[in-house]
């Protein structure tokens, strides 16, 4: 149970259905800017986000799109135990990424376990380029740059797996 709670309001001072959503998505963005991880829902008005593989070669991607954004790539999350990168594109990103052979795109109703925003390295999932209010990964460019890199393994298989069971990612 969290710490951030709301007392119980009467009826009438509830939030209104269609603003849940928002409140669950600041009482996570709270979260880990106070030093906890959290799960925030994918898709709505944040981000979706894009899986690859990691490692040297994801490693290198993320370089690359520090190039392409002249000076550092919008958020990405590297997992190490897992090997894979999470980069987080623009919302509703998912609806129109289709099949691509090395990353796959997801969005609602899939939730991502987003590290505290100040851990930048191991142990565990953290912050490969720091989360910034202004920035996010362009997803015509990340496409073009997944194809160039051919990143390997592809997610396809394993996380098709993963979201089956619909846990949150990372």
């Amino acid at each position: 149970m969290s710490v951030f709670t709301l007392p119980q309001m009467p009826a009438a001072q509830q939030p209104a259905d269609d603003m849940k959503e928002l409140a669950a998505r600041v009482r996570a963005l709270f979260s880990i800017r106070t030093n906890q991880s959290s799960r925030m829902p994918l898709g709505g008005t944040m981000f979706d986000v894009v899986v690859t593989a990691g490692g040297f070669l994801g490693r290198a991607a993320v370089v690359h799109m520090d190039e392409i954004q002249l000076g550092t790539c919008g958020p990405v999350i590297e997992d190490p135990d897992g090997e894979w990168l999470y980069w987080l594109v623009p919302p509703r990103t998912a609806s129109s990424w289709g099949h691509h052979p090395y990353g796959v795109c997801v969005g609602s109703p899939h939730s991502l376990s987003m590290p505290v925003l100040g851990r930048s390295g191991p142990p565990g999932p953290y912050w490969l380029r720091p989360c910034a209010s202004d920035r996010l990964v362009p997803p015509g460019p990340l496409r073009a740059l997944l194809y160039r890199m051919r990143l390997e393994p592809a997610p396809h298989e394993g996380l098709q797996a993963h979201l089956g069971r619909r846990e949150a990612l990372v």
